[in-house]
């Protein structure tokens, strides 16, 4: 036989082409990716343009992060109501991730909500405060899943907490804040009973819990629409004063609104 003709013959290589990548085809995720992916397990979801100012990039560039996440099956996406489209994890999402939530969109009844307790996240992690005194946030959805808290039992629980470590030089050293984002008015009596609830508080949320020596929160911070404010002002000035103190009402931040 001729030489063309073994060539034309000749068995082929088998395996991927040299320089080619064993995980080729597959989602690598780097840091931004992970940071993004805990955002939104975190926070049950998250609209696009919350997200794209969590990880300090253009809106196009994010459609191209979330598309990745998309491919990779940890993602899906889409227009749940008003404003933009929102990303939320699936469940191969929630694992790669180490979260231990039950997948699921979010809520069509609890997109507000979600929205202004994520522009209210994003607000204080950008505050000089917070980033001097390495704060961290813990959601709602972390302190039910600690807890094994289904939503709608166990009384009240705050929509967040803030811890302080306990480090020189911070102002708030040691320190753990309820954050309640207050959209609309709920009865008096019963804005009143969350805020003496919260404020009088000395234990976690698991049933086993231990009571502490002194209230779980040094502070707790209630934000608010205009429409809901009214209602919260008239609350707080009916509580105690040693409550009172330990008590801020502010409006919400930019961005909050659905």
């Amino acid at each position: 036989m001729n030489e063309s003709a073994s060539t034309a013959t000749a068995t082929p290589p088998t395996g991927p082409p040299p320089g080619r990548r064993a995980d080729a085809g597959t989602v690598r995720l780097g840091e931004r990716d992970v940071t993004g992916l805990l955002l939104c397990g975190d926070m049950y979801g998250a609209p696009y343009d919350l997200l794209a100012a969590f990880l300090a990039v253009q809106p196009a560039r994010l459609r191209g992060i979330v598309s990745r996440w998309r491919h990779a099956g940890y993602a899906q996406t889409g227009r749940l109501g008003p404003g933009p489209a929102w990303c939320w994890l699936t469940r191969p999402g929630l694992a790669v991730t180490g979260q231990h939530y039950t997948a699921g969109r979010p809520a069509l009844g609890r997109l507000a909500h979600i929205r202004a307790v994520l522009a209210i996240r994003l607000s204080l992690q950008y505050s000089d405060a917070y980033r001097d005194g390495r704060a961290w946030w813990r959601s709602e959805r972390r302190i039910r899943a600690a807890a094994s808290i289904r939503p709608g039992s166990a009384g009240h629980v705050p929509d967040a907490e803030v811890s302080w470590p306990d480090i020189p030089g911070s102002a708030y050293a040691g320190q753990v804040w309820a954050i309640e984002a207050e959209l609309t008015p709920k009865p008096l009596a019963r804005t009143t009973a969350i805020m003496t609830g919260l404020l009088t508080r000395t234990t976690d949320y698991p049933p086993d819990a231990r009571p502490g020596p002194a209230p779980r929160y040094q502070r707790v911070v209630y934000l608010t629409a205009p429409a809901a404010r009214g209602v919260v002002d008239r609350a707080a000035a009916a509580l105690p004063a040693p409550l009172a103190a330990r008590l801020t009402v502010r409006d919400l931040p930019p961005g909050a609104a659905l």
